[in-house]
């Protein structure tokens, strides 16, 4: 296996663990280092990239108020109306959107929405792929731009 493509298994591996632990934090509301050694003790992290897992939940877990400013005003109810996977599925997108200019967009919105099929409910990955798109043309407009 290729390096790029075992560094992609390993953040999509993050980016599972993550979503499982944003949701624990959002029904707990642990702390965390608390999630943190929690998942790291009760998964296989061998092949996960543990510094993106961590990398996704401080940025989310400390950055959550500014994050939803970027995407509760695309939404089409109220943010308190979301199911939590969806709440945090576009935290964790708007996150990775705005601070990990590293992955392109089109693989946020695209691992967003793959887990969106395996954990949300059954369209709402047609609206998280919506939501996410449009925080990408508020924040990566030069990667966007390229494009055109």
């Amino acid at each position: 296996m290729s390096q790029p493509n075992t560094l992609a298994a390993q953040r999509r591996k993050a980016r599972h663990f993550g979503l499982q632990a944003l949701y624990q934090w959002t029904l707990s509301d642990a702390s965390l280092v608390d999630i943190d050694a929690e998942f790291r003790v009760d998964n296989d992290f061998r092949h996960t990239d543990g510094e993106y897992f961590q990398a996704l939940l401080r940025g989310v877990m400390e950055d959550v108020e500014s994050l939803e400013a970027l995407f509760s005003p695309l939404l089409d109810r109220a943010l308190d109306d979301l199911d939590p996977i969806e709440r945090n599925l576009l935290r964790m997108g708007t996150f990775e959107l705005k601070e990990r200019i590293d992955v392109p967009y089109k693989v946020v919105i695209n691992e967003a929405v793959s887990l969106a099929k395996k954990f949300g409910a059954t369209e709402s990955h047609r609206y998280i792929n919506g939501i996410l798109d449009k925080v990408a043309s508020e924040l990566r407009t030069v990667e966007r731009a390229k494009e055109d």
